[in-house]
Formats: C-alpha cells, sequence, structure tokens
C-alpha cells in the first residue's frame, strides 16, 4: 500500500540506486522540447502528408441550437485569458464576439441579451465555462461592453440559441450597424 501513497524514495526502493525519472525538458522520445517553434507530429491518419493548413475552410453548417433558451447571470472575461488557448484550440481574443458555455457545442451561435438595458449581442460559444457557481455564460470583453455590463461585471441575461442561418443574418446585421455606427463618429 506504500507504493500509492508515497512518492518513490528509500521505503520503495529495493535496490540502492535512485529511481530514474523523466526530465522535465525532454518529451516522450527523449528528444529536447524547444517552445515558440514548430513541432512535428507522426503522421498516423494516412493523410498522405496534408497539413492542417491544407484543410477544407469550414462551411456554413454548424450546430443548430435554435430550441435552446436560458436566463441567468453572466460575467465576463477579459486581459487575463488574451491570448490563451480556449477550449475548440483558438487563441482567446478579448475583443471578438465570443463566450464560453458549460453545455453548448462550440462553434454555436446565441444571442445574450440584457433584459435591464434591452441590448442584445450574437456570439460564438469556442470555450467552456464560467466556472463560478451562478453564473451561465461568460462573455468576451467586447459582448460585455456592447450589453453595457462591463464595469457592473455581471448581469442578468436571456441565451436565445441560433441556428446557422439565424446567426449568419444576425451577424451581417450587426456588422452593419458597427459599421453604420463608427462612420457617424
Amino acid at each position: 500500500m506504500t507504493g500509492c501513497a508515497m512518492p518513490p524514495g528509500p521505503a520503495t526502493q529495493t535496490s540502492g540506486t535512485p529511481l530514474a525519472t523523466k526530465d522535465a525538458r525532454t518529451a516522450s522520445n527523449g528528444a529536447p522540447q524547444s517552445f515558440g517553434t514548430t513541432t512535428t507530429f507522426t503522421n498516423r491518419s494516412g493523410d498522405n502528408g496534408k497539413s492542417l493548413a491544407d484543410a477544407d475552410p469550414l462551411g456554413d453548417k454548424g450546430p443548430d441550437v435554435s430550441d435552446f433558451r436560458q436566463t441567468g447571470r453572466a460575467s465576463w472575461y477579459g486581459r487575463f485569458f488574451h491570448g490563451r488557448k480556449t477550449a475548440n484550440g483558438e487563441r482567446y481574443d478579448m475583443h471578438a464576439l465570443t463566450a464560453a458555455h458549460k453545455t453548448l457545442p462550440l462553434g454555436s451561435y446565441v444571442r445574450v441579451t440584457n433584459p435591464e438595458t434591452s441590448k442584445s449581442v450574437v456570439v460564438r460559444i469556442n470555450d467552456r465555462g464560467p466556472y463560478v457557481r451562478s453564473r451561465v455564460i461568460d462573455l468576451s470583453y467586447a459582448a460585455a461592453s456592447m450589453l453595457d455590463m462591463r464595469h457592473a461585471g455581471t448581469a442578468r441575461v436571456t441565451i436565445e440559441g441560433l441556428s446557422p442561418q439565424e446567426a449568419r443574418a444576425a451577424l451581417g446585421d450587426e456588422t452593419l450597424a458597427m459599421n453604420a455606427s463608427s462612420t457617424e463618429k
């Protein structure tokens, strides 16, 4: 039982030599790791040497969550997480209209409305969270700004799921509205 409860040491060694441990600076194959450079992976899928850069772009087909409705407290996350990887593998951009949700499919779109201000924003789910009890969604800094909840930190919101077609139409409208407001200044 001591093998499970105690780290390797004199009590668990049978010979006089210390147990070998992996060097933290080497990969599992013994080659030194280099941070900030390209990593080479072995090709196990039989894709004939195609790289991810050759992958087909994602189409208009995304998760349809149009039957989803939820009301609860939203929060936002910003500078501390900016540039870190999200659950879907992309880097978090605090200036993009994205959000984290516990259960919605990654890549789905939802409309988040702040009933107190009657403002709404369409965001893409690209991360998991929030990990704080009683919160239903974590919004990006940009989305929180559009809902006028940045200074308060949290706000009661309603979340409506969108189909890919509804999201495309809503994002087109928002882009036009954002472009119109930026030219008015």
